[in-house]
């Protein structure tokens, strides 16, 4: 590959013809740093490494039209030139799409395993402050309404496949059965097994969101119905008052967000608050019963493997299985469990 100094003199002319005014860092063991910076603000950031590799970094603010024009004018140039002065080495230029910052609408949102995804987000639904988090609810052209809860993105209208799976993927009847929801706010899940026909539904949760309309129908416009009733409660002392008096469902489905929050945090850490979420749900579960419950993205074994962990150790032997499901609005793949109690002896 041609070395730093014939780059830097092959990419100089482009920033000078745009009149911007160029400072540049040298260092004997690790290249050229060269700074281009404009009238109007913009600036190029030009770094050469020792080993081939070239970064061009170009910032403007507000990209107006004009402005959007000079940089993909520069952008080209220097790909044109970059291909030039490397043709005798297997050089590849490869060119990123644009990162907006500090705009109204923030549309960058980090995946589980920590992947950072640009959606197509056109507007702000709802931005608030509760209690217990922030709520956003960001609407995307592909994905309908996203629910965004301290920065995790939870659910969006287009999410059908994780309201399927969280209930068993269809290989369930819920008809005439009890059922406990915990968490579950965005009502995707109460709306489904509402049109299932069961006994009774009971969903304990902190803050409701409206504005996922796709996901809940109207639901959630009673926190009564006629197989249903919603309780604006914490859920562990529920769980609690209903193991005392003996209470059991057929079903306790667990979507309580991927961090939990409670008003009491009564246990120190994350892994003993999920145990005793645990504890409490196989206590209120019949003895064959199923509890199903979001885990986490694929790509994090060790996340899943000490939640696992966690399943052999509780008051009662229990038995799992999972199931991995593509949720649309993730953009990755997710893990649902189904735990069951062991048949006893």
């Amino acid at each position: 590959h041609p070395d730093g100094e014939t780059i830097l003199k092959g990419l100089q002319s482009i920033f000078q013809e745009q009149g911007m005014a160029e400072s540049v860092h040298t260092w004997q063991d690790h290249g050229y740093l060269a700074t281009y910076t404009n009238k109007n603000g913009s600036f190029a950031n030009l770094r050469i490494y020792p080993h081939g590799l070239v970064l061009l970094d170009l910032q403007s603010y507000d990209g107006d039209a004009q402005g959007k024009e000079e940089i993909d004018s520069i952008l080209n140039k220097v790909e044109e030139r970059m291909k030039e002065l490397s043709q005798d080495s297997t050089g590849r230029v490869k060119r990123l799409p644009p990162i907006v910052r500090g705009g109204a609408i923030d549309r960058y949102w980090p995946t589980a395993d920590g992947r950072l995804v640009e959606y197509d987000i056109d507007e702000v639904v709802y931005d608030e402050d509760s209690p217990y988090q922030n709520i956003k609810i960001l609407h995307s052209k592909q994905f309908g309404n996203i629910l965004i809860l301290s920065g995790d993105v939870n659910l969006a209208e287009s999410d059908l496949a994780y309201t399927r799976a969280i209930m068993g993927s269809g290989k369930e009847d819920y008809t005439g059965k009890d059922v406990l929801i915990l968490g579950g706010g965005d009502g995707g899940i109460l709306c489904e097994i509402v049109k299932l026909k069961p006994k009774m539904v009971t969903m304990v949760e902190i803050s409701f969101v409206k504005y996922m309309r796709k996901t809940c129908g109207d639901v959630l416009d009673n926190l009564k119905g006629d197989c249903y009733q919603v309780l604006i409660e914490d859920c562990i002392p529920v769980l609690k008052r209903y193991a005392k008096e003996g209470r059991e469902f057929d079903y306790v489905i667990n979507d309580l967000t991927a961090v939990p929050i409670s008003t009491s945090p009564e246990e120190d850490s994350t892994w003993e608050f999920l145990r005793l979420i645990l504890d409490l749900s196989m206590k209120v579960l019949k003895q064959d019963g199923k509890y199903f419950t979001q885990g986490n993205c694929v790509n994090l074994t060790e996340a899943l493997s000490l939640y696992e962990e966690q399943l052999g150790r509780l008051y009662c032997p229990v038995e799992f299985s999972k199931e991995i499901v593509c949720v649309p609005s993730y953009l990755e793949l997710w893990v649902f469990y189904t735990v069951w109690k062991k048949a006893k002896p």
